[in-house]
């Protein structure tokens, strides 16, 4: 697919894109239209969205692209969680694994490809950060483990879990908007409650969190209760000390009253 100059259009939000359908003359209903075959349908390409005018398929494509992931290699270990490699356009792959159990089926996904943290438990920090993931791979993720398992469990996705590659953090703005597609009515429709944000401790961006809103759960990697030891395992410790994560989750807890 050639993507030079064109725009991921699932980086857009709703009204940029009417904004767009507007400057060239098409109605504006039309963006609903698209979002809906972007977040609700999961649509790989403009040619599945059937309700459009070919002439305005014709457009999208012509200016816009959907990056899809491929699953590449699955395997199933003896307690029936399976880990996948899902790949992506340029090359990488993630991460993400089904964990079933007798009355739920969580997934665990990615937030980038590789990481910066160096952590020394996690096998991801030594790959490095190569990139972010946009929101559309994030929420891509979701919807391949969602078919996985209704093939493999014969049952939907109850529970998602940011704990895969990377810091979801240190990415927050595709992740936020993933998490909204995710649970809004117009997306996936799924309950903020039954996805959970698992974080090394970025202070800043916990406090981010508690003022914009989350609603979601949000876990903390701790690993030590001091903060020699901590640093030792998790460097991100030096500038995001013990005191530092009690007084931002308790300024989340405040805000929130999540989890």
């Amino acid at each position: 697919m050639q993507t030079a100059g064109k725009t991921d259009i699932r980086q857009l939000d709703l009204a940029e894109i009417r904004a767009l359908l507007v400057k060239e003359g098409h109605p504006p209903f039309r963006a609903i239209q698209i979002y809906q075959w972007l977040w609700q349908k999961a649509a790989h390409t403009f040619d599945e969205m059937s309700n459009l005018p070919a002439s305005l398929r014709e457009w999208l494509q012509a200016h816009f692209y959907i990056h899809t992931l491929v699953l590449q290699t699955s395997q199933r270990s003896a307690d029936g969680t399976i880990k996948s490699a899902l790949g992506l356009y340029d090359g990488n792959f993630v991460e993400g694994v089904l964990i079933p159990a007798s009355d739920r089926i969580t997934a665990c996904i990615s937030s980038q490809v590789g990481c910066s943290l160096q952590c020394s438990f996690c096998a991801t920090a030594q790959l490095n950060l190569l990139r972010n993931l946009s929101a559309g791979e994030i929420f891509d993720q979701v919807v391949m483990l969602n078919e996985q398992s209704v093939k493999q469990f014969n049952k939907t996705l109850s529970n998602i879990v940011f704990m895969g590659m990377g810091e979801p953090l240190l990415n927050h703005k595709s992740v936020m908007h993933a998490v909204n597609r995710i649970t809004s009515a117009d997306g996936l429709n799924m309950s903020p409650r039954r996805i959970t944000l698992s974080t090394s401790g970025l202070t800043k961006f916990i406090r981010k969190l508690a003022d914009d809103g989350f609603s979601c759960n949000l876990a903390v990697s701790l690993h030590a209760a001091d903060n020699k030891k901590r640093s030792e395992i998790m460097p991100i410790n030096d500038s995001n000390p013990l005191e530092m994560l009690a007084e931002s989750l308790i300024y989340f807890y405040s805000k929130t009253k999540t989890r």
